[in-house]
Order: structure tokens, then sequence, then C-alpha cells
């Protein structure tokens, strides 16, 4: 039998340990969601909030929904998608299958007509190659103008503005 002293002190090490692990793991997603508005990150390319791509499928760096770009997302993960059967051959020829589900990841695999936050490379690699997927603008974050065109991204919106507020040229 275990001394009573000796179960107070694993229980409170081992609640230590989970409410470590549980701050860890919050951590990514509560620097997304302590920004404030004025932080380009929560813009989307026509200078508005940014808004959700979607919740199902979970999408999202952080898989919170949202397009919005971290630091930690080296892909930048920025451009709400909406799949089609062309740009999942496209991308899965180019090495990232998206289409096929991995238990293992929770990634329900996509179908046409999911939306989901891909990198801006594919994007424009996909563009390039004749196989751009139609894009949401509202929920494309604005980190993704340091390397796209908004004129690229506006001719294949799903939500295309009247007018599109004025953009300094791309790093790329």
């Amino acid at each position: 039998m275990v001394p009573p002293s000796s179960l107070s002190r694993c229980m409170h090490l081992a609640l230590g340990a989970w409410l470590g692990a549980l701050l860890l793991a919050g951590t990514a997603q509560a620097q997304t969601l302590n920004r404030s508005l004025a932080d380009p990150a929560l813009l989307n390319v026509l200078n508005q909030p940014l808004r959700a791509c979607s919740h199902a499928p979970l999408t999202g760096y952080l898989r919170d929904g949202s397009c919005a770009v971290s630091a930690q997302d080296a892909g930048i993960h920025g451009v709400c998608a909406v799949m089609n059967a062309k740009f999942l051959a496209y991308t899965k020829a180019q090495g990232n299958d998206l289409s096929t589900p991995n238990p293992a990841t929770r990634f329900p695999g996509l179908k046409p007509g999911d939306h989901w936050c891909v990198c801006a490379g594919r994007w424009q690699q996909a563009l390039d190659g004749g196989a751009a997927p139609k894009v949401v603008l509202a929920a494309t974050s604005k980190a993704v103008l340091n390397s796209l065109f908004l004129d690229d991204l506006a001719k294949h919106a799903v939500d295309p503005p009247a007018h599109l507020p004025p953009q300094p040229m791309p790093s790329r």
C-alpha cells in the first residue's frame, strides 16, 4: 500500500504535469487569439478582419479554423482555398496528398468543395501550373501578400470585391 503522503505527492505531480502540458499545447493558439486586430496576421487581403476558413474539416496551421499566419508557420498556410479535383490531383503529384485520410494525425482527407488553408507557395505553383483553386478572400490572410499578387487571388475569388485595396509589390 502506498502511504497517504506519497499518494498525495504523486497526485500533485500528475496534476502539475497535466496542467503544464495543457499550457504548452495552448500557447501557440493563445498567441494567435491574444493579438490585436491591428495585427496584419488577423487581417484578410482586403484589409478587413480575417474570417474563419473552415471548422469542418478543421483547418489552419493551428487547426483553429483560421488561415491566420503565425511566426511558427514557415509554410505560410494563409490562403483559404476551395478544394477541387484538379488542385487535389496537382498537389498530390507534388508530394502533398490532401485527399487521403490519415487517422494517425486525425486528418480527414479533403474532397472537392472543402475549404482548406493552403501554403501561399503551393497556391502560386498551382496557379503557374494551371491548377489554382478558387479562394475565399475574406478568409485569406493579408500575410500572403508578401509573396502573392492580390490581382491573381481576386481572379480566383468566390467572393470578389467591387474594388481591390492598393497593394505593394510582393517580395517573392
